[in-house]
């Protein structure tokens, strides 16, 4: 398989380990775009949220969490931003489920909400096209 979380996790690349456990693994992202931006992924190879099965998607989200409070309650942040993106369109461009935890300080001039434009969309059509029943 050529995929670079998968080497990652066996070593054959390596990366600055954050936690690990029996179903997860997170590591320091290479890019350095900001101040502890860390990776979570599970072992087991999946694409995205859409194909990874329930137990490894709840471990993932498990080591977010605990990862999240770690920088905020032992670390010194005051929050922390945690971003996916499932698919091409919606900008993956690693196809190994990942989760991105950024961890933020107040002041830190990090703006991770690109999208500014207001759409008048209308909510009524929106929510009967999307809900589930």
């Amino acid at each position: 398989m050529d995929c670079i979380f998968c080497k990652i996790i066996n070593g054959d690349i390596p990366s600055y380990k954050i936690y690990e456990d029996e179903n997860t693994y997170a590591f320091l992202d290479i890019a350095c775009d900001s101040y502890g931006h860390t990776l979570v992924i599970p072992k087991k190879h999946c694409k995205n949220v859409l194909d990874c099965n329930d137990k490894y998607l709840q471990a993932v989200t498990a080591s977010v969490k605990k990862i999240a409070k770690h920088f905020v309650e032992d670390c010194g942040f005051d929050g922390v931003n945690v971003l996916n993106a499932s698919g091409e369109s919606a900008q993956q461009t690693v196809f190994h489920l990942h989760f991105h935890i950024i961890p933020r300080k107040s002041g830190d001039g990090l703006d991770t909400w690109a999208l500014k434009e207001k759409f008048q969309f209308d909510l009524e059509d929106i929510h009967n096209q999307l809900k589930l029943d």
